[in-house]
Order: C-alpha cells, then structure tokens, then sequence
C-alpha cells in the first residue's frame, strides 16, 4: 500500500525511482526493497515526502486527500514563517 502511493506520486510528478534516489539519497536497491513491502524507516519516509514535497500524512492508509495534506503543509509553512519573522 505504501509503495502504491510513492509510485502514484511519483507518476503524478512524471518523475522516477532513479530520481527519487537521488533527491533522497536512499539507494535505488533501498527503493526496491520499500516496493517488494519492507517498511521503511520514519528517517527515510520523511526524506521521500520532502522530496515528493507531501506530508507524512499523505502516506497513512487512513486520513486527508493529498490535495489538503498539501494545501494543510503550504499554510503550515507559512505560519512558520510568520512566527519566526521570515
């Protein structure tokens, strides 16, 4: 289910696992081995939602469309900001 999601994003993005490797740094072999069902480390999961620019949220099996992960962390971000003075 979770790889299901990666490769959805990833085909949203028309982008592939060779440059989601690079962009995360996590081995193609690594990648693989999350699409043949081994759970990834929350490390590397936060790595792939940076780089697929998504919340964590958008790879649970229950919760928001990824539209409203993506539009919650957008504003999220910006409130950040705000509060930090950026």
């Amino acid at each position: 289910m979770l790889w299901l999601k990666i490769e959805k994003e990833l085909m949203r993005q028309k982008t592939s696992v060779y440059r989601l490797a690079k962009n995360t740094g996590i081995s193609a072999t690594t990648l693989q081995n999350y699409k043949n069902g081994i759970e990834p480390s929350f490390k590397n999961m936060c790595k792939i939602a940076d780089a697929l620019d998504v919340s964590l949220d958008y790879f649970r099996d229950e919760g928001e469309d990824k539209e409203d992960v993506r539009t919650k962390r957008k504003r999220d971000h910006h409130r950040s900001n705000r509060h930090y003075g950026r």
